[in-house]
């Protein structure tokens, strides 16, 4: 795995001294993401995660083609993120993108274009504090290093003694495959894409949103040999998810029929949701 440097980073990616204003969330005007985390904190308990799961991972709601479901995503803007209020496609087009000019694999390409698909839960009717965000590990305490931790106060499992400890249910060294996160986009689609995708594309897809981990260094108690490995891929992929956010956006239309081609090499013509 050859590390990539800034001087080999294409131009697609914001510059260093551009980067410091990313994920800014004491800028003003975004009571949207105040609002988003406050519900998410309250609400993003170890019973209603359990329950997430029961009621999504059973993919019985629809099939649709990647396309479909990516088309979407042409809808939705991301109530939790502070740095682009574009539709979540091109967010993708533009990650996929600076990962392709890098020249990485296809299948990290696919990885950048199809990351936040899980999103398609909000087509469903779940809200956005139940499917986007930061996540995060419930049934422990939860980190001062989450963003707006002081939310974590309305949650019932904080006072909770059988949660509210540092390893709270789980054993330490435990490795996070059977640690509980909270619910979202990212745990759903790891599991839809488990039989396609190799295991460095898959700690992407479930733990991208996971800055706790590997930004901030938090939970390496619960963690095992596999994650200590493939933490570096997450890093990796973090600065294109990040750093490819600008106002202009690639051309769907443009880059379509590259995207369809890299998609029908490694996934079904139908996905079930």
């Amino acid at each position: 795995m050859n590390a990539i440097t800034p001087q080999h980073q294409t131009a697609l990616l914001a510059s260093e001294p551009e980067r410091a204003a990313y994920r800014d969330y004491d800028q003003p005007g975004i009571d949207r993401v105040r609002n988003f985390y406050r519900n998410n904190h309250q609400h993003q308990t170890l019973d209603f995660v359990r329950a997430k799961k029961a009621q999504w991972l059973g993919f019985g709601q629809r099939e649709m083609t990647p396309w479909a479901a990516l088309e979407f995503l042409n809808t939705l803007v991301d109530e939790s993120d502070p740095d682009i209020e574009l539709p979540q496609i091109s967010h993708l087009l533009q990650t996929a993108e600076a990962i392709r000019a890098d020249g990485h694999p296809d299948w990290f390409v696919l990885t950048g274009f199809i990351h936040d698909l899980g999103k398609v839960l909000c087509l469903f009717g779940e809200p956005q504090w139940a499917v986007v965000g930061d996540t995060f590990p419930v049934g422990c305490r939860f980190s001062e290093r989450i963003v707006y931790p002081e939310y974590f106060a309305l949650n019932p499992d904080s006072s909770d003694a059988r949660y509210n400890s540092e390893n709270g249910i789980y054993t330490p060294g435990c490795g996070l495959d059977a640690v509980h996160m909270s619910w979202g986009h990212d745990e759903y689609l790891y599991q839809l894409m488990k039989p396609y995708l190799p295991l460095p594309a898959l700690y992407m897809i479930r733990y991208h949103s996971f800055y706790a981990w590997h930004r901030e260094g938090q939970y390496g108690h619960l963690t095992d040999a596999q994650d200590a490995a493939h933490l570096e891929w997450v890093r990796k992929f973090n600065p294109y998810d990040l750093y490819s956010k600008n106002d202009r956006p690639p051309v769907l239309a443009e880059l379509k029929p590259y995207y369809e081609d890299l998609m029908a090499k490694y996934l079904p013509a139908q996905l079930k949701l």
